[in-house]
């Protein structure tokens, strides 16, 4: 992978760990470093998934995808909300 790839995934991680925090009602009790990290990766996971049923590359926006990856993200946020919670 190329550095140009790497900045790429951190930048789509970045925003797909927000719009997940976002979906997630309530108050989460991560850092925003945690986030970044479960968006990007939400963001390779989602990608994966979206290419397994063959929607990753469609003409125009990938909506689906980005669908995907969103809540695999707000999973990924509410997961580790609530082991934040049990401490």
């Amino acid at each position: 992978m190329e550095i140009s790839g790497i900045i790429s995934a951190i930048v789509i991680g970045i925003v797909i760990g927000v719009l997940g925090r976002l979906v997630v009602p309530g108050r989460q009790r991560i850092g925003i470093l945690l986030t970044i990290l479960v968006g990007i990766v939400a963001a390779l996971i989602g990608s994966a998934i979206a290419s397994a049923f063959g929607v990753a590359d469609t003409k125009g926006i990938d909506w689906i995808e980005w669908l995907i990856q969103i809540g695999l993200a707000a999973l990924g946020v509410a997961a580790l909300d609530r082991t934040r919670a049990r401490r």
